[in-house]
């Protein structure tokens, strides 16, 4: 029987991502609180640049607007560099209301 984070990231990395930049505070099970600095975004996860020690397969609660609280586990660390994939996909309109909360900026939103 598989226990843990059932991680499925091969057709997920092909979602549109949107850049940001967005410090965060997120709760990490062992570590408590854990700075973070999101640095892009999609329906399905998001990358952190400057990631503190992390592993394959940990899980985060972390804080969006809109969305609110929502669970994301780390799929892929390179370098300083990581990735999450969130525990459920985020609604169409939440999503693209919480870019445009997050990057206020239209130049830098992808064309919808």
């Amino acid at each position: 029987m598989a226990m843990g984070a059932q991680l499925s990231v091969t057709n997920l990395r092909r979602a549109a991502r949107h850049p940001v930049d967005v410090p965060v505070i997120a709760e990490h099970q062992q570590r408590g609180d854990i700075k973070l600095h999101v640095s892009n975004i999609s329906a399905h996860g998001f990358m952190v640049d400057g990631a503190p020690e992390l592993d394959r397969g940990d899980r985060v609660i972390i804080r969006f607007p809109v969305i609110g609280r929502i669970e994301a586990y780390v799929i892929w660390m390179r370098d300083s560099r990581a990735g999450f994939q969130f525990e459920r996909i985020i609604r169409y309109d939440d999503f693209m209301t919480m870019i445009d909360t997050l990057q206020p900026n239209p130049r830098l939103r992808r064309s919808r």
